[in-house]
């Protein structure tokens, strides 16, 4: 079904979602976020706002690579997503999502190639920098790891993963040490 609907479909260049004017204020207020819950509904109105292109044929793409990703389906969301970041090499939440893929994948070299684009892309992007974290886990790189998952905390500041993952990584470092 995704590649009718892609190929019959006829896909504009996207404006960036990252390029929304709402989210200078959106993440001073995550940062100054009283608690994990106002966080979390900050993080949420943020991810709302990454996860639109600005032209309605490539949402629709989108929320079917998005559905095939949380059906597991990653060979169509992979293609999906190859076609999101080919179409719109500009949206950031396109390179997130592949960056995604490929580390469910393992293709952990491809992930952060991809992370790497969407960093560059929304430099405040919880959500890539976490994952940096994740691969950086994988491949055993602590430091990395840790440097990620503390430039989680400086964005949100409330999240209790990041916190989590950094005392995780912490006791990883000191019990390589011994």
């Amino acid at each position: 079904m995704a590649a009718t609907i892609m190929g019959s479909l006829i896909v504009s260049a996207a404006s960036a979602d990252q390029s929304d004017p709402r989210l200078r204020a959106l993440f001073s207020d995550l940062e100054a976020a009283p608690n994990a819950e106002a966080a979390a509904e900050l993080e949420s109105r943020i991810w709302s706002i990454w996860s639109k292109t600005g032209d309605a044929d490539l949402d629709k793409i989108y929320e079917v690579g998005s559905q095939a990703l949380a059906l597991g389906d990653l060979g169509t969301a992979l293609k999906i997503f190859d076609t999101i970041v080919a179409k719109a090499p500009d949206f950031a939440e396109g390179w997130n999502k592949r960056a995604t893929i490929h580390y469910l994948l393992g293709n952990y070299a491809q992930s952060i190639a991809d992370i790497d684009r969407t960093l560059a892309l929304e430099p405040h992007h919880f959500g890539a920098l976490a994952g940096l974290g994740l691969v950086n886990l994988q491949l055993e790189r602590d430091e990395a790891a840790l440097d990620a998952f503390e430039r989680v905390l400086r964005v949100s500041p409330q999240s209790a993963t990041a916190k989590a993952n950094i005392e995780f990584v912490m006791q990883r470092i000191k019990d390589k040490s011994i």
